[in-house]
């Protein structure tokens, strides 16, 4: 029962939360700042969830008498089962680095139109 509650949560939070996402985003016309850092931390999140998930249920799998299992979680194919969270990650870190440096470039040419008047 425990597994297959976590097989299904790892499935929502590796795929159907993520993908979700990014068509919200993919839809929207106009997009405010301060929701991309929402929907970024909510991608991070969600890898994190995705990681504690895929070792719980290597951990199960463990106990197991199946061998298809184990195989599953262990060697190449279980290192290509963690890419997935960590592209999430990597998505999320680069969409607000994009967030920051669009803001600072703006705050940074307000300084200078500040600083620097017309004469």
């Amino acid at each position: 029962m425990w597994f297959e509650l976590e097989f299904v949560a790892l499935l929502l939070c590796s795929i159907g939360l993520p993908l979700a996402i990014y068509y919200f985003m993919w839809k929207k016309r106009s997009i405010s700042p301060l929701t991309v850092l929402a929907l970024a931390a909510i991608l991070i999140l969600l890898s994190g969830i995705d990681l504690l998930l895929l070792q719980r249920l290597a951990e199960i799998v463990k106990q197991t008498p199946s061998l298809f299992d184990d195989a599953i979680f262990s060697g190449q194919l279980g290192m290509a089962i963690y890419l997935l969270p960590a592209t999430f990650a990597g998505i999320g870190i680069n969409l607000i680095s994009h967030v920051l440096i669009r803001h600072l470039e703006r705050a940074e040419r307000r300084f200078e139109s500040s600083a620097h008047p017309a004469p």
